[in-house]
């Protein structure tokens, strides 16, 4: 599962690399899992291809830097969250986001159900140790929000090996996958969304550089067009595609590929996008994002919303 973590923005974004955009290629961010689903099921379904596409589809891993190699048009089409948009913009990097899949963020802290809290703020305020990567903007996010914390913050290093041995223990997930590896070893965990806190970026984020919606408006509006058919067919069955994809990344089994494709779809499919379509972003949810991003000094202020998106 994509952990759409924000990677400190230390590194340099080349944008005046000559080398030229390498056909419609897109590059994940994560492994091939049904958060990519509707792009696989593009590529196998030869959507893209009836479309006049020559789309390949580049898995990724942790610490894929995706928005260095849009920003610096290696590629013309990455996976991003949409904090990382704002965070490239901030330094500097032309990139512009397109089209978001995950509508709501799945990422949030799964519990054990013996737990006694309610919500995501006493979750933080009671006794206890949470597993969660400090310095991201949504752990950053909640500390400033739930303080004065009184749980152990403690670094996750993966896996849920310290949640099954210990009661006690609470840690981020996606509600797409731990909890799922969680309830295979016979727990039930209880879950609560990161977005509880007011913090919830768009997900699984298509990026291009700006440029490229400039000398290659036609080439981006076939892409997205069939990247939303790949969807849209991906949603209605995503049987035979999660059959491929699991041959491509046999770390995940097949039951669970099915699993997380039926639970995402409530995260992808909104009353916003019965109404306007998958993918669709809004003004006021990159301004919301935007304001707690500079609130917590990560983005330069004065910056002109409607760059982040198209």
């Amino acid at each position: 599962m994509s952990r759409g973590f924000w990677i400190a923005l230390f590194l340099c974004f080349g944008t005046g690399i000559s080398s030229p955009l390498q056909a419609q290629d897109l590059a994940l961010n994560w492994k091939p899992e049904p958060e990519f689903g509707g792009f696989y099921e593009a590529l196998l379904g030869k959507i893209y291809e009836k479309a006049g596409l020559t789309t390949k589809i580049l898995p990724g891993g942790a610490g894929q830097p995706v928005t260095q190699l849009v920003a610096g048009k290696k590629v013309a089409f990455g996976i991003a969250a949409a904090d990382e948009v704002i965070l490239a913009r901030s330094q500097g990097a032309k990139v512009v986001a397109l089209f978001a899949v995950y509508q709501n963020d799945p990422q949030g802290f799964m519990v054990h159900p013996e737990k006694k809290v309610g919500s995501l703020k006493e979750l933080f305020q009671s006794e206890g140790t949470i597993a969660l990567q400090k310095g991201l903007p949504y752990t950053l996010w909640i500390e400033k929000t739930y303080a004065p914390v009184k749980a152990k913050l403690v670094p996750y290093t993966g896996g849920i090996s310290s949640f099954l041995q210990d009661k006690g223990f609470s840690q981020q997930c996606f509600v797409t996958a731990e909890p799922i590896a969680a309830r295979k070893a016979k727990i039930e965990p209880r879950t609560f969304l990161i977005s509880e806190s007011g913090f919830n970026p768009y997900l699984t984020v298509v990026i291009a550089h700006e440029d490229m919606l400039k000398t290659e408006a036609g080439q981006v509006e076939k892409f997205l067009a069939a990247t939303r058919e790949g969807w849209t067919r991906y949603l209605k069955d995503s049987v035979n595609t999660n059959v491929e994809m699991q041959k491509l990344n046999p770390s995940m089994d097949l039951e669970t590929f099915h699993e997380s494709a039926r639970i995402q779809k409530s995260f992808i499919e909104t009353a916003e996008t019965k109404k306007s379509g998958l993918g669709v972003m809004s003004k006021a949810r990159w301004e919301t994002l935007y304001r707690q991003l500079v609130e917590l000094k990560l983005a330069s202020p004065g910056m002109v919303v409607t760059q982040f998106f198209r």
